[in-house]
């Protein structure tokens, strides 16, 4: 796939092709609000690596080519900030590092980011492995387990204890968790609603009910900053944010501690979630991650040591997140015109890229909807271009705990299944639910036993 382009002197305002209809006209209900993903796959299907689209005054370009997307979040970034939908996450996530722009965004990172050096990394290894270990001896075999929620809260306290030094109680855990589970209950309508953010201060009741989980979840993040301030902790990911910004306040550490929180256990929790899912439907593929887990640590808990050699299980996680990705769609607002290939598009256009929909392309992954880690091999990845597979994101603001989230990732899949084997309880029909990351909609309900 090769970008099409012209001589500048013939570059024109020209749209790609696209829908000839505003979005908020249809009346036929095909392309649905809370199923963004459909409308995506359409626009890939009917015209291919560039397209473009109309909701209400809004000019959607989406892009299905990895050139464009490279285009976009590396080599033209600095004329692009956050779309709109993004820009609202402020209502959770307040001036974090997702949602800042600029000189502030760069500060932040700057700040924290010798936490996330990889000489760093493999600190945090043994902290991920004795929560895995804690829950995977609590399993009782042949019970029955929500994976999902499991999956949450595991992330959770490992995020919590490994990033922020802060060992929580599993009420605490389970308090948490469930403030996330209320923001998310009601946050994708909340941020398609048009002004919203002055809805906020209404009483609506779903609205009430995302204040009421915010609050709780502030009131737990600011407990963190308060014990951090009178007792810092050398080398911590929280002392570091403080140290480094100390004119910040405790609102704008709160932002920054609550980004990197959910970001850190959010789309981990997801991505384990659909690995046992995808496990339980493949048993070849959990037969041989059973016999590279027994080859490399014949018994032990992993080290961090052992991360590297871990190759299939790393596959295996990189498998489920083409087919599932954790980030399922991001967007770009332009500030400046700019030019992608052929088309010269103006200032404030929104483009839409779809992890969901470049990972199931055919072009880059034959039989797209098998679950094949192979997929992940050296060589086969060699031959793909990069942006073909970005569930991390990319460019200048690629995700930043990218480096943890694998190993933790990889660790925990490790820990766990050197004693369970997993199946589906019958009756359930699991279908993804698109949210700010892409969850099991009402769960995973699966029957545990020892190997």
């Amino acid at each position: 796939m090769t970008i099409e382009t012209l001589p500048a002197a013939r570059k024109k305002v020209y749209l790609p092709p696209g829908l000839p209809v505003n979005l908020l006209l249809l009346t036929n209900g095909q392309f649905r609000p809370r199923d963004p993903i459909r409308l995506f796959e359409y626009m890939a299907r009917k015209y291919g690596d560039i397209s473009t689209y109309r909701v209400g005054h809004l000019r959607i370009v989406f892009l299905n080519n990895p050139e464009y997307i490279r285009e976009v979040l590396v080599n033209q970034a600095p004329n692009f900030t956050k779309e709109r939908v993004q820009r609202r996450s402020k209502m959770l996530l307040g001036d974090g590092m997702i949602t800042s722009e600029g000189n502030y965004h760069k500060a932040q990172r700057r700040a924290v980011q010798p936490a996330f050096y990889r000489e760093r990394i493999g600190a945090y290894a043994d902290t991920i492995v004795r929560h895995a270990c804690n829950l995977r001896d609590a399993v009782v075999p042949g019970s029955t387990i929500d994976m999902a929620q499991t999956m949450m809260r595991l992330s959770l306290s490992v995020a919590a204890d490994a990033l922020f030094r802060t060992r929580m109680t599993a009420e605490e855990v389970a308090a948490m968790n469930q403030s996330v589970n209320d923001i998310m209950k009601v946050y994708h309508f909340l941020v398609a609603l048009p002004a919203a953010e002055k809805l906020l201060h209404f009483p609506i009741p779903g609205l009430m009910q995302f204040k009421r989980a915010r609050r709780k979840l502030d009131r737990q993040i600011f407990e963190m900053i308060a014990h951090r301030r009178s007792q810092g902790e050398p080398g911590e990911l929280l002392t570091m944010m403080i140290e480094g910004q100390p004119d910040a306040s405790d609102e704008q550490i709160r932002d920054q501690v609550t980004t990197i929180l959910l970001a850190g256990f959010e789309t981990t929790a997801n991505a384990l979630s659909w690995t046992w899912y995808l496990l339980a439907e493949n048993p070849e593929v959990e037969a041989r991650l059973h016999a590279e887990l027994d080859a490399v640590l014949g018994g032990r808990l992993p080290t961090a040591d052992d991360y590297p050699n871990l190759k299939y299980t790393e596959m295996i996680l990189a498998e489920a997140m083409r087919l599932y990705p954790p980030a399922w769609a991001m967007g770009r607002q332009a500030i400046e015109p700019f030019d992608l290939g052929p088309y010269h598009l103006p200032a404030k256009t929104t483009v839409l890229m779809s992890q969901w929909v470049m990972h199931r392309n055919p072009e880059f992954f034959a039989d797209p909807l098998r679950f094949d880690p192979t997929r992940f091999e050296p060589e086969a990845k060699r031959n793909r271009p990069k942006f073909a597979y970005f569930p991390f994101g990319g460019g200048p603001r690629q995700c930043i705990g990218e480096a943890f989230a694998w190993m933790e990732a990889v660790l925990i899949l490790a820990t766990l299944a050197q004693r369970w084997r997993v199946t589906l309880v019958p009756g359930q029909t699991i279908v993804p639910e698109q949210l700010i990351t892409l969850r099991p909609k009402g769960g995973i309900r699966m029957k545990m036993e020892h190997r």
